[in-house]
């Protein structure tokens, strides 16, 4: 029955479905984090007290390298290393989707990007968690947020969008290949010292800045998060190339989701 409806729904109805229906993949996203923390007294936030220790942690020992004032590093790797967590833990379990849900998509006809949805939903709860380590870190130093920060609601929705379409990319794609769920968690890692996550931009030498900056999207999906809580506004390049990313992806993922939909559950 599922595979008879996977080959006639378009990915069009698949994904304006799921999202119609969105109560029940942040329901099913909600109860994933509460089921990993259900006899835990601190429950989700050991996850936040662990991230505060990370960041503390590096941000006293490479600040200390690159001899950066702390009141100007701690911050910066702050929001680096909390939204890179995030943006990896999207990607890698965006890989699995579709295989840690096997049992459910071949007994119940929903649409498959309800699937993407939960594990977009369950990390956000995470992030939004983690989050509040930023203002208690502003609060040591005796600064405050303005108003630029008021630009991190556009720039998440935007930043949403751009891994949505990436994750269901990857989980078409790695229930063909199991193998490149192992490849693309190898670039998440290296991924994390070739963007500006634990080292500032001006750092960088003049003829590096191209490769390593313009070129990687993952500094643009960074700072348009991070720059806006630091009180800049982030560059047009980062906004443009952003929103250039989301509309080319979600154009890329609809036609490759449309093709290859009717396939996935033979591959599970």
């Amino acid at each position: 029955m599922t595979i008879a409806n996977s080959q006639k729904i378009t990915a069009w109805e698949d994904i304006t479905g799921a999202v119609g229906n969105f109560r029940l993949a942040a329901l099913l996203g909600w109860q994933d984090v509460a089921q990993r923390y259900r006899r835990s007294s601190v429950g989700a936030f050991w996850l936040t007290i662990n991230m505060g220790v990370l960041i503390a942690a590096l941000g006293l020992v490479f600040g200390t390298i690159f001899r950066s004032p702390m009141s100007e590093f701690l911050p910066f790797i702050c929001v680096g290393l909390i939204m890179w967590g995030y943006y990896s833990q999207l990607i890698n379990e965006g890989c699995v989707s579709f295989i840690s849900n096997t049992e459910t998509m071949l007994q119940l006809p929903l649409p498959f990007f309800t699937y993407v949805l939960r594990t977009w939903w369950r990390n956000s709860i995470i992030l939004f968690h983690n989050i509040i380590i930023f203002p208690i870190v502003l609060l040591i130093f005796g600064k405050f947020m303005g108003w630029t920060s008021l630009l991190v609601i556009p720039a998440f929705f935007l930043v949403s969008l751009n891994f949505l379409w990436m994750m269901v990319i990857l989980s078409v794609i790695c229930t063909r290949y199991r193998d490149l769920t192992q490849i693309i968690q190898n670039i998440m890692q290296v991924g994390m010292y070739v963007t500006p996550i634990m080292w500032q931009p001006h750092q960088l030498p003049a003829d590096k800045s191209i490769l390593l900056l313009d070129l990687n999207p993952f500094y643009h999906l960074i700072s348009v998060i991070r720059e806006p809580l630091l009180g800049q506004m982030g560059t047009p390049l980062n906004w443009g190339v952003v929103i250039g990313m989301a509309i080319i992806g979600w154009i890329v993922a609809l036609l490759f989701l449309n093709r290859y939909r009717s396939r996935i559950t033979y591959w599970l």
